[in-house]
C-alpha cells in the first residue's frame, strides 16, 4: 500500500511538470507574437533565453519517469502514463522551440516596420494556445472527447494558415520589394501551424493513455 501511494504521488509530480511546461509554452508563444507585434527585439531576446528553463522541466520528467520504471516496474496503464508523459514533454519541448522560432523572426526583422497589421498570426496563436492548454487537461483528466476535440481545432488553424499564406502571395505580387518579409511571416504562420499539430499529438497521445489504441488526428 505504501509503495502504491509513492508512486500515485511521483505520477502526480509528473502531471504537475506536464503541466508546469504547457503553461512554459504558452507564455513563451504570447511573448513571441506580442515581440513581433510591436518589433521588440528585447523580449524577443527573453523569450529565446527562457527556453533552457523548458529544457530543464523535460529532463525532469525524464528522470523521474525513468526512475518510476526502474523502481516501480509499473505494467499495463501505469506504465503508459509514463511513456506518454515522456512523449507528452517532447511534443511541449519541440513547441517551446517553435516559439522561439517566432521570437527569432522578430530579431531576423531587426526592427523593420510591418509590411502590413498581423491578423491571422495571433489569431492562430490564440487558438493554438487554447489547444497546448485543452491538450493538456486533456491528459491529466484522461478526457478523450476533449482530445478528439485537438483535430477540429487544428482545422480552423490549418484554415487560418492558408488564409494568410493566400494574403501573402498576393501582398508579394503587388508589392515585391516587400517580398523578404513577407515570406519570414509565412515562416511565422508555419511555426504556429506545426505547435497545433503538437498539440494534436498529446490528444493522440491521451487516446492512446485511455484505449491502447493510438489513432491518427492529423489528417
Amino acid at each position: 500500500m505504501i509503495r502504491r501511494k509513492e508512486f500515485d504521488q511521483e505520477l502526480e509530480e509528473l502531471r504537475t511538470l506536464l503541466r508546469q511546461m504547457g503553461e512554459h509554452v504558452g507564455t513563451a508563444l504570447d511573448g513571441a507574437i506580442e515581440s513581433l507585434q510591436t518589433m521588440d527585439a528585447e523580449k524577443a531576446q527573453v523569450i529565446i533565453k527562457n527556453d533552457a528553463n523548458l529544457n530543464a522541466l523535460e529532463d525532469k520528467i525524464m528522470e523521474l519517469g525513468s526512475k518510476l520504471i526502474i523502481t516501480q516496474q509499473p505494467v499495463a496503464k501505469d506504465l503508459r502514463r509514463i511513456i506518454v508523459a515522456f512523449k507528452i514533454s517532447s511534443d511541449l519541448e519541440r513547441m517551446g522551440d517553435l516559439a522561439l522560432d517566432v521570437a527569432k523572426v522578430t530579431l531576423r526583422m531587426d526592427g523593420q516596420e510591418l509590411i502590413k497589421p498581423l491578423v491571422d498570426i495571433p489569431r492562430m496563436a490564440e487558438i493554438v494556445k487554447s489547444m497546448i492548454e485543452e491538450s493538456i487537461e486533456s491528459f491529466l483528466k484522461e478526457n478523450t472527447d476533449l482530445a478528439y476535440k485537438m483535430a477540429q481545432t487544428d482545422d480552423q488553424v490549418d484554415q487560418l494558415y492558408s488564409h494568410m499564406i493566400s494574403d501573402l502571395y498576393s501582398f508579394m505580387t503587388d508589392h515585391p520589394n516587400k517580398a523578404s518579409q513577407a515570406m519570414l511571416l509565412m515562416l511565422v504562420g508555419r511555426y504556429i501551424e506545426r505547435i497545433g499539430d503538437h498539440a494534436t499529438n498529446i490528444g493522440e497521445s491521451t487516446v492512446y493513455l485511455v484505449t491502447g489504441k493510438r489513432p491518427d488526428l492529423n489528417q
